[in-house]
């Protein structure tokens, strides 16, 4: 069997709704991420995700990651990585699009970082060593962690550079999958939510 990366995006909280950088600020889950991580452990609990051998879990040890792990069923299993923590902002950290443009107007995090954070290399070596990790056995992983750091994961998967990531959207709560098609590694599903339309 060829290894696979299952990507559980964190639940709604207060700055994802607000669109605030969130990176190493620790914030809950709102209730209605506590609600999608709940559907989200439904899902992955039945149909073709349930019992699969010898599945392997991580998550960042962020609350919002750690809880929605939990609810979604998975915290007894799971194993902390600081490897799938948010980008460190730095000085952009709880800032939004619009704050930080009001400062640089042409800024874009994929091209220019953030200042007194992690550089876009840090975080993409921090991929690249789940991407091995997950690519070190036959057996599918499940890993829950943050949008940025995951569209990153994807990115690094491929082959592709992390800049790619820009290209790559990742909602709230959302399940992707990496694998492989024609021996070669490919998105098999990205950014599905239907488990939170009901």
């Amino acid at each position: 069997m060829a290894p696979r990366i299952l990507l559980a995006r964190h639940g709604r909280t207060e700055w994802s709704v607000k669109g605030n950088h969130t990176g190493r600020t620790d914030i809950p889950l709102l209730d209605s991420g506590r609600e999608g991580a709940k559907l989200l452990g439904e899902r992955l609990h039945r149909g073709p995700w349930a019992d699969l051998p010898g599945l392997e879990v991580r998550t960042s040890p962020l609350v919002r990651a750690s809880e929605t792990c939990a609810i979604a069923g998975f915290g007894e299993r799971a194993e902390p990585w600081d490897a799938l923590m948010e980008w460190d902002y730095g000085a952009y950290e709880g800032m939004t699009p619009a704050e930080i443009k009001a400062i640089r107007p042409d800024w874009f995090i994929w091209r220019d970082g953030v200042p007194e954070g992690e550089t876009l290399a840090e975080v993409s070596a921090r991929a690249d060593e789940v991407v091995e990790w997950a690519r070190s056995a036959d057996r599918d992983v499940l890993v829950f962690g943050h949008g940025h750091i995951l569209r990153v994961l994807g990115s690094r998967w491929l082959g592709e550079d992390a800049s790619f990531a820009a290209r790559i959207r990742l909602d709230p709560t959302s399940l992707s999958v990496l694998g492989w098609a024609y021996g070669a590694p490919a998105l098999e599903r990205w950014n599905d939510t239907g488990h939170l339309e009901r």
